[in-house]
Parts: structure tokens; C-alpha cells; sequence
């Protein structure tokens, strides 16, 4: 099953009962073994005695405790308790919320000491509604139901994000107007010093904004900029304008023209080597945003809002919708550099008459590593997110993956860097104990250099000189990773069986396999 939940009342109407299984009413004695991984939603028990259940709760951090031992390194996802029902019958009454603000410090602590841990903020969903909205006491009087099955539709919806927010999954790119969107007024028109951004309203609003999406960028979102304007008038602003809070650098690409805007996405896409379906663009012209919408259905287009005292809330629904994540690694927060780097290897592209000169000219340093607790969480991320160069499209969680390295599986990743910057971990490779290849996967920001095909023949070289003789592999398709669909065959391998589903490979192995010279590869 994909999920096992513990919880004390009825949450089907929520979870859903697809492949889930529910435990009893607080009952923790049953841990199944076939659980992919589980779920924790208790709640807050009605009762007028607040001495009762504030006792109660307090046992509710022990049963968890409990629950996270027997469970070993699967995932257990715990919904943070919530009082959906408060009605303390004296002021200085605070017995429930002490009990509850202690169960949800704990969890807190238990996720920060286990990786496998994760808190899940019930109150970002609850604190959308008023409080007779959260509960409908005919269902719960009828079937234990504590929050209102009318907002069974509204949770599911919340739960989706929430799994692709744990799973490191969201878009990777933010394409932003510039007048009338990152700051008020039309900069052609009002000048640099007439454009509003400051602090009194409306350029208040904006700076506020620009630093909310300055600190969303250093999360590892790449932020371009699309707009119809003097590329030099933009230049100047971004350098010279007191208020500014974006400059140059925090953008990792741009359009600046009179070009329509669904080209220039387009072209943004092409030149950080994105998928457009990664892409948010942000627009206060109904117009522009409808010919986006029209043009590419893929990018996704919010609504802006009418007035700038709106922008924050506006910042929230887009974080919530599309760029929050659990965690970040190292390389999302590098993230603007490596693009920029993309960018500037696109222009060194064109200057040579050859391809392998081009390589070489890069200066391309290789590093492969076998996967240790450094290194978990960003292959992990990895399978989540890469779709382009994904070979199986397996998905997995950072247990599953030391799991793996438990069963004896080799699973390698690949560092890479070049002269014009470090792009940090790229690929990773994983190869089961029989010497299957179950997936291998590549960053789609350094698609198009032939490191693929080093970093797999330089592992498949280091099986060699361990002794192997025969490696298999398998390659699935699926609705983005069809250029890799001969990818093993360019190596060598020969085709053994094949259908709808999937390709199966088998190599025999009789010696090294060649590595051009400009790619220096190594194993750390």
C-alpha cells in the first residue's frame, strides 16, 4: 500500500482509501509491512473538560515516538495538531494549547533529528476558513469526523501540493514583467526617477515584493525578466536606482525587446534549457497574459492583482501554488549561478566551428560519487524532478534511496563543473546488486555535452575492474524522456527483450570502454 495513517477519528473522506489503510481509532499496535510509507493525523478530541483532553495530547507524542521506532526508515509524514474546535469556558484556561503547542514542538525536534520525519502545517490549510466552517457537527456526531467533509474536495487539492512539496517537486522558473509589475509606472514613459518603488504606497508594495521574490530566488528559483522596454533603460535601473531591491545579477536571463512575449518565453526556455511546462509568468496586462496562455498552454499564468496593495497576498498564493519545496539542497541555492553559466556556454557555443572543440575548450571536470549521507537528499530530488534524461523515471524519497544503498545497490552521482562555473551534483546512476541499472538520470542544464555517456562509461569501467562481466539495463518511456529511447544502444548495449512497457539490455563486457580525452573524469 502507498500510505498506512494513524489517526484517532475518520479521515477517508480526506485521504482518500485508494491504496491507504487506516489504523483503529488510537490504536498504534498495527505497523504493516507493505507501507511505502505514514501518515500521522490525529487531532484534537472534542470534550468541554480541557483538563481531559489536554491529558490526552500529552500521551500523543509517546505514540508517536512509538509509531517512529518500529517503522525503521520509511517515511512518516505528521500532521501538526490543531484545536479545530476552541472553547475554553475562562480566559487564563490554556491547558489544551500548551498541550498542543508541546506535541507540535516535538514533532518539530523528532523531524530535525530524523530524516525520514516529516511535519506537515495543518494550520496553513485550516487558516483559510473561519472557524464554523472547519466544523460540522452533524457529521462528527454521526461519524467521527472532526473536520468538515464539505472541504474534502479543498483538502485534497492542499494534499496534492503538500506530496509534491515533500517530494522536492515545482517549478523551476519565475518569467516576471518589469512596469507595472516590479515596480509602478511605465519606465519609458515616467523615467528612472518617475517609476514607483520607495517607501510610501505604492512603491512600498513593490519593494516589498521585490524582496519577496529576492528571497524566493535564493531558494533556488530562477528568476528571468520578459518586458517590452530599452534594454538600456532597464540596465540603468537595475544599477542605478536607489529602491531597487532585483538587480542584474539576481536575474539569470532576460528578454528586453519589442518582441510578443510568448516568443520570448520561448526563447528563455531555449536558453536555459528548461521545459516551458517549468515556467510562471508574471504579467499585470490581461492581454499579455492571455496571449501567453494561448500561445504556450504549458507555461502556467496566475492572475495579478488589480491594485499593489495585493502583491503579498498574491506572493503567497504563488508560493503555495507553484515554488514551495520541504527542503532545499546546495544546488537550488546556486541555482541562478549555474543558469547564468548556461547561458554564457550557449554564447561560447556558436564561436566554434566544431563540436569537439567546443568541449574541449570547456575544460570539463567530472567528478563521480557513491551516494553517502552528503549526497542523499540531492539524488533523491534528483529522481523527482528530472523527467528530460530519466531513463526509468523511477521516483524516490531519501529512505528509499539509502534502502537501496542497504540492499547492496551501487548508486553513483556525478559532480560536474567547466570554466564557467561549478553546476554542482547533475546525474546519478543506479545500478542493483545483480549489476542491473534500474535509472540513470541527467540535470537537463548540461543535456547536450556528451557527459551522459562519460559518466556511464567511466562507472561502467569501474564495474570492469571489479570483476563484473555482464551489466543489464532497462530504459521506460514516458511523456518527456523519448531522446533518451536509443541511449543504450549508442553505447553498445544489445536489445533483449522489448514491448509497450519497457526495453531490456544486456552488455558483456570484455573491456574498458572508450572516454574522450577532454572530459577529466574521476572518482572521489
Amino acid at each position: 500500500m502507498r500510505y498506512f495513517v494513524f489517526r484517532n477519528q475518520t479521515v477517508e473522506p480526506f485521504l482518500g482509501e485508494s491504496d491507504r489503510g487506516y489504523s483503529a481509532y488510537s490504536d498504534i499496535s498495527q505497523v504493516p509491512d507493505d507501507a511505502e510509507r505514514f501518515i500521522w493525523f490525529y487531532q484534537v478530541p472534542f470534550n468541554p473538560n480541557s483538563r481531559q483532553v489536554a491529558d490526552e495530547v500529552a500521551t500523543y507524542a509517546d505514540k508517536l515516538g512509538l509509531v517512529s521506532s518500529l517503522i525503521g526508515d520509511r517515511e512518516l509524514w505528521v500532521f501538526s495538531l490543531v484545536n479545530l474546535f476552541r472553547c475554553p469556558l475562562t480566559g487564563s484556561d490554556t491547558l489544551i494549547d500548551e498541550a498542543v503547542d508541546a506535541f507540535n514542538a516535538e514533532v518539530r525536534k523528532m523531524a530535525r533529528e530524523h530524516t525520514n520525519i516529516k511535519l506537515i502545517d495543518f494550520t496553513d490549510f485550516t487558516s483559510r476558513y473561519a472557524s464554523d466552517e472547519l466544523v460540522n457537527w452533524k457529521f462528527y456526531l454521526m461519524s467521527q469526523t472532526s473536520l468538515s467533509p464539505k472541504l474534502a474536495k479543498d483538502f485534497a487539492a492542499w494534499f496534492a501540493r503538500k506530496e509534491e512539496e515533500l517530494a522536492g517537486k515545482r517549478k523551476k522558473c519565475l518569467v516576471l514583467d518589469l512596469d507595472n509589475t516590479l515596480w509602478g509606472g511605465i519606465l519609458g514613459e515616467d523615467g528612472m526617477t518617475g517609476i514607483q518603488i520607495g517607501d510610501d504606497y505604492p512603491g512600498n508594495a513593490y519593494r516589498y515584493w521585490q524582496q519577496a521574490l529576492l528571497e524566493l530566488q535564493q531558494t533556488g528559483v530562477i528568476l528571468t525578466a520578459c518586458s517590452k522596454n530599452n534594454e538600456a533603460d532597464v540596465m540603468e535601473v537595475w544599477e542605478k536606482h536607489p529602491f531597487m531591491v532585483l538587480r542584474k545579477e539576481h536575474f539569470s536571463a532576460w528578454r528586453i525587446n519589442w518582441n510578443d512575449k510568448a516568443t520570448n518565453i520561448a526563447a528563455l526556455a531555449t536558453e536555459l534549457n528548461i521545459g516551458l511546462d517549468s515556467m510562471v509568468f508574471i504579467d499585470d496586462n490581461p492581454k499579455e497574459r492571455a496571449l501567453v496562455k494561448q500561445a504556450l498552454p504549458m507555461v502556467s499564468v496566475p492572475d495579478f492583482p488589480q491594485k499593489p496593495f495585493g502583491l503579498m497576498t498574491f506572493f503567497r498564493q504563488l508560493v503555495n501554488d507553484h515554488f514551495r519545496i520541504y527542503a532545499t539542497t546546495d544546488e537550488d541555492r546556486h541555482k541562478t549561478a549555474q543558469y547564468k553559466a548556461q547561458a554564457q556556454r550557449a554564447a561560447a557555443r556558436s564561436q566554434f566551428a566544431g563540436f569537439d572543440s567546443y568541449l574541449q575548450s570547456l575544460d570539463i571536470q567530472i567528478s563521480v560519487i557513491e551516494a553517502d549521507d552528503f549526497h542523499v537528499s540531492r539524488i533523491a530530488q534528483m529522481t523527482q524532478k528530472t523527467n528530460q534524461f530519466n531513463l526509468t523515471t523511477h521516483r524516490l524519497t531519501e529512505q528509499e534511496v539509502r534502502q537501496h544503498v542497504a540492499e547492496g545497490w551501487k548508486i553513483f552521482c556525478m559532480r560536474e563543473s567547466d570554466r564557467f562555473g561549478d553546476n554542482g551534483i547533475v546525474g546519478a546512476m543506479f545500478i542493483t546488486g545483480s549489476n542491473h541499472i534500474d535509472n540513470l538520470l541527467l540535470s537537463c542544464r548540461v543535456l547536450g555535452q556528451g557527459i551522459e555517456q562519460a559518466f556511464v562509461a567511466f562507472v561502467l569501467n569501474h564495474l570492469y575492474q571489479g570483476g563484473t562481466e555482464t551489466v543489464t539495463a532497462t530504459y521506460r518511456p514516458s511523456a518527456k524522456n523519448a531522446q533518451t529511447a536509443l541511449f543504450y544502444e549508442g553505447l553498445g548495449f544489445e536489445v533483449t527483450a522489448e514491448d509497450a512497457e519497457s526495453k531490456q539490455y544486456s552488455m558483456k563486457m570484455t573491456g574498458k570502454l572508450p572516454v574522450k580525452a577532454y572530459y577529466h573524469i574521476k572518482m572521489e
